[in-house]
């Protein structure tokens, strides 16, 4: 075949974070910054010479002319296949779903997930291994170490493909098969959920939206909720895929969904609600005038999860994030079975869920996910819930307030400060590392920390290591406030705060969580420094 090979310089800056390599569109753009990536993705992952490549991404800008470079450079790499999603999209779950079905040797997804899309907002990309996750810490170190001495990219020298005629079609010796990105994980959606019963639902009077936000998740909710479960239309809302996602900001959460959540509001408020994100791997669930969050959403599924027919038999185990609430380990202790609390990062999920440990698992970040693909997952959350609601036959708000009559309620918020600088807040954990060894037995605020590390995890499977990922302070009332720097953004740094407090009596399950958990919330702001190092008054997004 037809290629050339072209001289490069080394980029310093492309050390892939918890979701791959993000950073803003213009430095994707600038030179052969995606091109040094990619071709160091090929040079260390020889796995996929010969082999099958699954390719897709957001739709954000920059998508299109990114899928046609990583095409041409995969030709020249020695890629026997590439499977597309049609127009280049393909959601990150979908992605994993084809991977996993066509044994590809891996996968490149182009996205910066839920942030900011358009030509000044931020790109993506993160290479998923033959399981069809996020690659580990091992193999995106090895990326990284290639791009600080490459020399040189390959791309072949044959035209761009039509990306929105499926098809099949040749680059040079390369078969590219355009194939339609809803198809596949539609079905594998049918094959774990009643599907049956969630059609009676829906055609049983109960109103539901689902908010697409101008990105990836829309083809696929309106493919599988209004079209095979009968929905009607208008049910999704902002189900086009935009590059900039309508100038709207792609995350799932209380504040950039605002008209979502004003729709579960009032007595003719919807009687559920949900939103997906930029590459559809993140969700919200509401319900009428309720919003349940992601640590209360994981334990109630995995309370229920054999009202779902691929679960009917239980589950194994369960696994959280670290920052994420400690409700669903109480789940985990009544049923009787294994949970691991992991960092921060979907990759680790992958070697419990591969050896069968776990089935359920989720991040307070708005991510949950089963055992039917290897990256957290929107819309199965969606349709976990429903096909919940549909088994138990109650409301959302009186499904959460059950389970909090069962297993008590975690009182939960996360503080985050964005676009902080990045002296300051390393600065901040700086200061809060040296102080942890003096916090065990002292008294913050008149409650007892009876624990404070830098939180490190042991793989239970392979053995691996992963140390300094967040200050953990825990109380003897069970409380914790758990202190890191997000590796989501690509402006500054983002503070996190979480902050939990457990309530074992129904009496006083109702509180606002902000007024539950503020002795927590003084705490925080006292022990991390937080306006003195950061200049803020206030988190600017709590959720």
């Amino acid at each position: 075949m037809s290629f050339t090979t072209y001289s490069t310089q080394p980029f310093k800056d492309q050390r892939p974070g918890t979701s791959g390599l993000r950073k803003r569109v213009e430095i994707f753009r600038r030179g052969n910054y995606l091109k040094n990536f990619v071709q160091a993705v090929f040079d260390t992952q020889t796995e996929l010479v010969g082999n099958t490549l699954v390719l897709g991404g957001d739709g954000r800008f920059y998508n299109r002319e990114a899928i046609q470079i990583v095409l041409k450079m995969a030709a020249a790499n020695g890629v026997a296949r590439v499977l597309v999603g049609t127009g280049g999209l393909l959601s990150t779950p979908a992605a994993s779903c084809i991977i996993r079905k066509y044994t590809a040797a891996g996968g490149l997804i182009l996205s910066a997930s839920h942030n900011p899309g358009g030509p000044d907002g931020d790109f993506g990309i993160k290479f998923n291994t033959a399981n069809g996750g996020p690659a580990p810490e091992r193999v995106t170190e090895a990326i990284f170490a290639r791009t600080l001495e490459i020399s040189d990219y390959r791309s072949s020298n044959d035209p761009d493909l039509p990306l929105d005629t499926s098809g099949t079609y040749q680059l040079g010796d390369m078969r590219v098969d355009i194939i339609d990105p809803v198809t596949d994980y539609a079905q594998l959606m049918e094959g774990i959920f009643d599907f049956d019963a969630i059609r009676r639902l829906l055609a049983g009077g109960f109103r539901m939206r689902f908010d697409a936000m101008h990105a990836v998740t829309g083809p696929y909710a309106i493919r599988i909720l209004e079209k095979h479960l009968g929905a009607p239309p208008g049910t999704v809302i902002n189900g086009v895929p935009l590059e900039d996602f309508g100038g709207h900001h792609p995350d799932p959460n209380l504040v950039h969904a605002a008209d979502l959540v004003a729709m579960t509001q009032g007595t003719d408020g919807v009687d559920f609600a949900a939103a997906s994100d930029g590459d559809g791997d993140r969700n919200m669930v509401l319900g009428r005038g309720i919003f349940v969050t992601p640590s209360d959403s994981l334990a109630i599924l995995a309370a229920n999860a054999t009202l779902i027919p691929a679960h009917r038999h239980g589950i194994p185990g369960v696994a959280r994030s670290m920052p994420t609430s400690q409700a669903v380990d109480r789940v985990a202790a009544a049923l009787g079975i294994e949970c691991f609390e992991t960092p921060t990062g979907w990759k680790f999920f992958g070697n419990l869920l591969d050896a069968g440990r776990i089935a359920f698992c989720g991040e307070e970040s708005f991510g949950t996910g089963s055992d039917h693909v290897r990256e957290k997952d929107g819309l199965w959350a969606v349709l976990a819930w429903l096909n919940v609601i549909a088994g138990r036959g109650e409301s959302v708000a009186e499904i959460v307030a059950h389970h909090w009559q069962q297993y008590g309620r975690n009182y939960y918020a996360r503080h985050d400060y964005e676009g902080i600088k990045a002296k300051a807040a390393d600065g901040l954990m700086k200061a809060l590392r040296e102080r942890l060894p003096q916090l065990p037995g002292s008294l913050l605020g008149g409650m007892t920390v009876s624990y404070a590390d830098d939180f490190s995890y042991t793989d239970p499977i392979d053995g691996s290591i992963s140390e300094n990922q967040g200050i953990r302070i825990g109380f003897s009332d069970g409380s914790r406030i758990v202190f890191r720097l997000s590796g989501t953004g690509t402006v500054g740094a983002t503070l996190r705060v979480y902050l939990e407090a457990y309530e074992p009596d129904p009496g006083r399950q109702q509180e606002d969580p902000q007024t539950a958990l503020a002795p927590l919330i003084t705490i925080a702001n006292q022990l991390a420094e937080i306006t003195q190092r950061t200049g803020r008054d206030a988190p600017g997004v709590i959720t």
